[in-house]
């Protein structure tokens, strides 16, 4: 794919929207929002889809949380309401959350090596799919949680599902409005957005929202005497450009830049989750900028062209102190007899470049084939993603591990959907997805790959309407993750060099209803996975330098998964709304053995996933009083789980209850909230290996702690 292709294309499509001749025609597109009295339920749109399903219409297992919901619960990053989604985990290996498991699939860390995500990560149709990171909630619309393979839609990127950011668009109106929270840990965040029309005939619409939020993370640095080693330092901000071309023709422009300055000191040699030692406190920075470009075109008699273009430029820097003390620690205590030497520390600095382009037509209602029962789309597929990353550790004083290296890939993708009404209430959805990867790696140590593949996913979904309001569907999936590569592996691995494609069969039934007239919902999903082929990463600490640890993926030969899902929300009163969510999830390998650093082999065999707890939960209400009196009470919580596999370290079951209460006015607003209220001590990440000289680097259990108890204050100002 040539690297001038794309910025071309772009390029192109910013033209025409911005040419006069585009500018000067009518607009006669009603883009004013319907009263919500039309029915009891708002009606939830899946935004990743490629029509923009209802989510009661969409046969599969999708949660979609909207912005009433983030607001309620005074989330301000997507870390705040991940326990909200049922059979959804992530692991705590970075300041935020950057590695997902949907079903019990997914990555926990990624240490060196190429980006290869099983859970896609999309903001604003930007894909971030292993960044994750710089989601925060401020002025978003919705995001949506789709369980998995999504391989007609994302392909190779979603094997296990798709996480999906949608900020708020545009408005006709103008508002704008400013937004100061305050809180303990020296929780400081300013927020403020501004939208409306930028010229007096409507069709060119603007918005932008900004947020700069800061706090000192939690934990104490008694080493130097510092609050603030782990501190958040984060801003975002979202511009969007909506311009009504012609009658015909719809630009929407997204400019995303985010800046995360933040610290990772968060381990400990007793696992006291407070009070740290370290003299090389960590980081976890992340500069992102990117814009997506979405041209819709209904000009035509039978279809809609829409074209996606999208781009990103990523900066991280991810660093750590290995021995999570300091040399003064280290020195007083004894070793064979001498004082014990231990200093090490950890840094990966890397730049990601993605750039995609998405082709589609899509039938509208004259175009429908098969005598005007069914829907039809065909599109194609284009990335370009290259990433350097620069890796540096050092031992005692020396260099110990030193890694450049250089990745790119390519990949090209077909697709098509048709969906029919077979009549008597049944529909009928099938979708394929072809998809063609090249990538080429080379780094420092001369490891040198360029693996090539051909791969296939999709669906077939046959969903039926029972009855007014109940809808059941039977769907399979077919998703597909790429195979790969392992660099700077001893001779003892030399066999592990490279692993194969992953393949996951999805079935799933379903049932999605509506209840008392519409002010009660349910989702209900069972599904089982089988996977085969399952990449994955292994750990192996080195028994001649056990500060070093051998990282690489392997396939497991084959696992399942099966499970369940059911969310639920009842508007009791027209004050009152409860809502919640249960996942049940059952993993299992099926066979794989592993050799242990002494070449002791190890059986995981039958053995659960990582990160994949039994059962997750959460319960919610929300009253809004006539008066503007408001009050949240959540709660949340997962049964325990592997931390890793490659080894038995299990977290400990838990659940956090969080509070917002307040007044809001019709133009300013006041919220005195409280998150993990009761101060819930809960593992988010856990190793099991030797980490202290002192004690002949005997295996024990280290664990990071999610946030502790909390309490703050908002205050708002609404302008019209």
């Amino acid at each position: 794919m040539s690297k001038i292709f794309y910025p071309c294309v772009i390029a192109a499509a910013v033209h025409l929207a911005l040419s006069p001749a585009a500018f000067a025609a009518d607009n006669t597109k009603d883009t004013t929002d319907k009263s919500s009295d039309e029915q009891p339920i708002e009606v939830m749109v899946v935004s990743a889809d490629f029509r923009g399903t209802t989510v009661d219409n969409t046969p599969s297992s999708v949660t979609v949380i909207d912005q009433q919901r983030i607001e309620d619960q005074g989330a301000e990053h997507f870390e705040d309401m991940l326990n909200n989604v049922a059979n959804f985990n992530w692991s705590g290996a970075t300041a935020r959350p950057r590695y997902f498991q949907i079903r019990g699939v997914g990555e926990q860390e990624d240490y060196k090596g190429a980006p290869n995500s099983s859970v896609g990560f999309i903001v604003d149709d930007i894909d971030l799919s292993g960044l994750g990171m710089v989601a925060s909630m401020y002025d978003l619309q919705q995001f949506e949680v789709l369980r998995g393979p999504q391989g007609t839609r994302y392909g190779a990127n979603a094997l296990a599902g798709l996480i999906y950011l949608k900020s708020n668009d545009p408005t006709q109106v103008a508002e704008h409005g400013l937004e100061l929270s305050l809180g303990e840990d020296n929780l400081r965040t300013l927020s403020g957005y501004s939208s409306g029309p930028l010229t007096d005939s409507g069709k060119l619409l603007y918005r932008v929202a900004l947020q700069q939020h800061k706090q000192n993370g939690y934990m104490n640095n008694l080493y130097l005497n510092r609050d603030d080693t782990n501190q958040r330092d984060e801003f975002t901000g979202h511009l969007k450009l909506r311009w009504y071309a012609t009658d015909n023709l719809q630009a929407d422009l997204t400019v995303l830049h985010a800046d995360y300055k933040d610290g990772y000191d968060a381990w400990t040699l007793d696992n006291n989750g407070k009070n740290t030692l370290t003299d090389q406190p960590g980081l976890d920075n992340q500069r992102t900028t990117g814009s997506s470009l979405k041209l819709t075109y209904s000009g035509f008699d039978q279809f809609e062209l829409i074209s996606l273009s999208s781009w990103a430029k990523t900066h991280f820097d991810n660093g750590y102190d290995g021995d999570w003390a300091n040399p003064d620690y280290w020195a007083a205590l004894d070793c064979d007899g001498e004082a014990c030497e231990y200093n090490y520390w950890w840094d990966k600095k890397g730049n990601r470049r993605t750039l995609t382009q998405e082709f589609r037509i899509t039938s509208n209602d004259a175009g429908k084939i098969f005598g005007g029962t069914t829907d039809w789309l065909a599109g194609i597929y284009l990335m370009d993603l290259a990433e350097d990353n620069d890796l540096y550790s050092e031992y005692n004083g020396s260099p110990d591990e030193v890694l450049q290296s250089k990745y790119s890939a390519n990949n090209y993708a077909v697709f098509g959907q048709l969906d029919s009404d077979l009549g008597e209430g049944y529909r009928l959805s099938v979708g394929l997805r072809l998809e063609q990867r090249s990538s080429d790696y080379s780094d420092s140590n001369n490891d040198n790959f360029s693996p090539s593949e051909n791969m296939w996913g999709g669906h077939v979904a046959l969903s039926k309407q029972l009855a007014q309001g109940q809808e059941a569907y039977l769907r399979v999936a077919r998703g597909y993750k790429a195979g790969g590569f392992n660099m700077t592996l001893p001779t003892s691995l030399s066999d592990k060099k490279q692993f194969d494609t992953e393949i996951l069969y999805n079935y799933e039934l379903g049932l999605k209803s509506q209840w008392f007239d519409g002010v009660a919902g349910s989702r209900l999903a069972l599904f089982y996975m089988d996977r085969q082929h399952q990449q994955v990463s292994a750990s192996i600490q080195d028994p001649v330098d056990p500060q070093r640890f051998i990282l690489f993926t392997d396939n497991a030969g084959s696992s399942s998964n099966y499970g369940a899902e059911l969310e639920a929300n009842w508007y009791a009163t027209d004050t009152l709304e409860l809502y919640s969510s249960v996942g049940y999830l059952k993993t299992k390998y099926g066979t794989y053995i592993y050799e242990d650093s002494y070449g002791n082999p190890v059986d995981l065999s039958g053995r659960e996933l990582a990160n994949s707890p039994r059962w997750t939960y959460s319960l919610g209400a929300s009253w809004h009083a006539d008066n503007g009196w408001f009050a949240n009470v959540n709660a949340s919580g997962k049964s325990k789980f592997y931390y890793s596999d490659s080894n038995d370290s299990q977290s400990k079951p838990y659940a956090i209850v969080n509070a917002k209460v307040g007044y809001d006015a019709d133009s300013w607003a006041l919220y005195f909230w409280g998150r993990n209220l009761f101060d819930k001590q809960y593992g988010v990440r856990g190793f099991y290996f030797g980490n202290e000289p002192d004690q002949d680097w005997a295996d024990k259990q280290y664990i990071r702690y999610g946030d502790p108890r909390q309490l703050g204050v908002t205050f708002k100002l609404k302008f019209m």
